[in-house]
């Protein structure tokens, strides 16, 4: 122990630098949190003021190893100092001697560093001040550090290495307007992994990046600002790696890496209308498509999509800035349009299984597609079509979609009224539930032919059952004059009628009911079906309009 240098020279074996980070711990050794729980507790409840000689000592009885005495140290300044944002601002007022840094129970990084060093000489164990530029509160993207460090943090040794650590992030944080401190832990600047550490730490003293090879000041500034929600959230990796993007033909993309099971969501200048966010397995991607030039902030946030996550918030995990010489304004979105876009685990997790579609943007040239799922749950699907201005009404919006459903298959059939942009909304239920439909995901449709003009499809009754189907007429606007054939799959029926200015029975062929109507003389046109053959009333099942003369 006594050869160990304080400070590292030259990268001797000592340091065995563990680079770069292998993605699988965020620390620089083994720390079994849970292990470590009943020495957190002690540590809170430790309450010695008068020297720092005795709490060290008090602290020490439960400490045995070197890693459980820089714990109960680190873990007692963390919730027992808090940062001076008064003296913050008039440092000739401050002092940063331990002493006093625990008679006034705060002070600034320089006074949180300076008391962890000390107490931990005080318990034998070797630790370092440092200093150096922090990207920490106030720090804007993409900028340069000049000048004296602004920061200071500590080094410890421990099992033969040295370890990283911040106590003064540790503790919490101060509000944007830097008048208010907030107790906040934050157990991810304990022994951080250097890899993770240069990200917003850049210590004066290159040797102590603890890195091979070291960064330069100015890969640090050009460096992605990952906080520290990035990683405990498990992701892995952003790209673009550099917080300045600029967009080509008015689009610009970036990805997230991450462990399955992460939502995201973003906002460019505070709306997420102006992207398309598909959710990936391990992670998202984002293509964006600011609607102005000049420079735009681009923020992205996470969370766990477990049901039990309490905190159940998006956080801000990355920030870019958008920089936009043209415009594409083509790519403008539908106000409906929600995010993420297409179908993803999410939807899956959902019980929509194998789309047809797994891309997040359609294109119809003559107006209509179609797309089919196989539903893994029991579960009742209900859609919806939306486009911006007043051209569609809700209603009209569900009859330019045709669902119908075969045991577990759904196929969805889509007639645009017009060329354009469209929403396509997909919303479930569990059958048994009498409750509402929840919202799962939506398409983007595009249809660029302004010679598209599809009629909606009939309206279809409550007696019209999920898997019944319409061969023809797909129409909902039937011509006027006309003799027109019908072709309908129904089960479970006696008879069938359909009824215009006249009434025409169908008769049924391999499974289908079948027969033609004349359209003269009415405006609408009624398919009704008799469920059983004992009954005299029909009910009502499709309803058509007939074009005017």
């Amino acid at each position: 122990r006594k050869n160990t240098p304080s400070l590292p020279k030259t990268m001797t074996t000592h340091f065995s630098p563990a680079y770069p980070w292998d993605k699988s711990s965020l620390k620089s050794m083994p720390v079994d949190l849970q292990q470590l729980e009943k020495l957190d507790a002690y540590a809170l409840k430790v309450n010695v003021k008068n020297s720092v000689e005795e709490l060290v000592k008090a602290l020490l009885k439960q400490a045995r190893t070197d890693l459980e005495k820089v714990r109960v140290i680190w873990m007692w300044i963390c919730h027992h100092i808090e940062y001076d944002v008064v003296g913050y601002h008039n440092k000739s007022q401050l002092s940063s001697k331990p002493r006093d840094v625990l008679q006034m129970g705060k002070s600034i990084c320089e006074g949180y560093a300076e008391l962890f060093e000390h107490m931990c000489r005080l318990a034998g164990i070797q630790c370092k001040k440092l200093s150096g530029h922090a990207k920490g509160y106030g720090y804007k993207t993409g900028q340069t550090f000049t000048g004296d460090s602004d920061h200071a943090w500590n080094a410890v040794y421990l099992e033969g290495r040295w370890h990283l650590l911040d106590s003064t992030w540790g503790s919490g944080s101060v509000d944007d307007a830097f008048t208010k401190f907030t107790y906040r832990y934050n157990e991810f600047y304990f022994l951080t992994h250097p890899a993770l550490f240069i990200n917003n730490h850049f210590p004066d003293n290159s040797n102590w990046q603890l890195l091979k090879p070291t960064l330069t000041l100015k890969e640090f500034e050009n460096n992605m600002l990952h906080n520290s929600n990035f990683y405990t959230l498990g992701l892995l990796a952003t790209h673009p790696e550099t917080p300045i993007i600029q967009t080509v033909n008015g689009k610009a993309s970036v990805s997230v890496e991450c462990h399955p099971g992460t939502l995201f969501m973003f906002k460019l200048k505070g709306t997420d209308k102006h992207g398309l966010m598909t959710l990936k397995k391990d992670g998202m991607e984002l293509d964006i498509y600011p609607q102005n030039t000049g420079r735009h902030k681009l923020e992205i946030f996470a969370k766990p999509s477990k049901a039990e996550a309490s905190d159940d918030v998006y956080t801000c995990v990355v920030e870019y800035v958008v920089e936009c010489e043209s415009v594409d304004k083509a790519m403008r979105f539908p106000k409906d349009l929600l995010q993420p876009v297409g179908p993803s685990w999410f939807s899956k997790r959902q019980g929509f299984l194998q789309p047809s579609h797994k891309e997040p943007v359609l294109h119809t040239n003559d107006g209509r597609c179609s797309l089919t799922f196989t539903l893994g749950k029991d579960i009742s699907v209900q859609t919806s079509l939306h486009t911006d201005g007043s051209s569609l009404t809700e209603d009209e919006g569900r009859r330019h979609v045709l669902q119908t459903q075969c045991k577990s298959q759904v196929k969805l059939k889509v007639h645009l009224p017009h060329a354009g942009n469209f929403v396509l909304k997909i919303y479930s239920k569990k059958r048994s539930d009498p409750g509402n439909y929840d919202y799962v995901f939506n398409y983007l449709i595009r249809c660029l032919n302004t010679e598209v003009k599809w009629p909606p499809f009939p309206k279809r009754y409550i007696k019209w059952l999920p898997d019944y189907e319409i061969e023809e007429p797909l129409s909902g606007l039937l011509p006027a004059n006309r003799n027109v054939h019908f072709k309908l799959k129904m089960h479970s029926i006696a008879k069938v009628l359909v009824q215009a200015e006249d009434t025409y029975t169908l008769t049924q062929n391999m499974g289908y009911w079948e027969g033609t109507c004349n359209t003269s003389g009415c405006t609408e046109v009624f398919v009704m079906v008799h469920e059983n053959a004992n009954h005299s009333f029909y009910s009502q099942v499709l309803r058509y309009e007939v074009e005017t003369q």
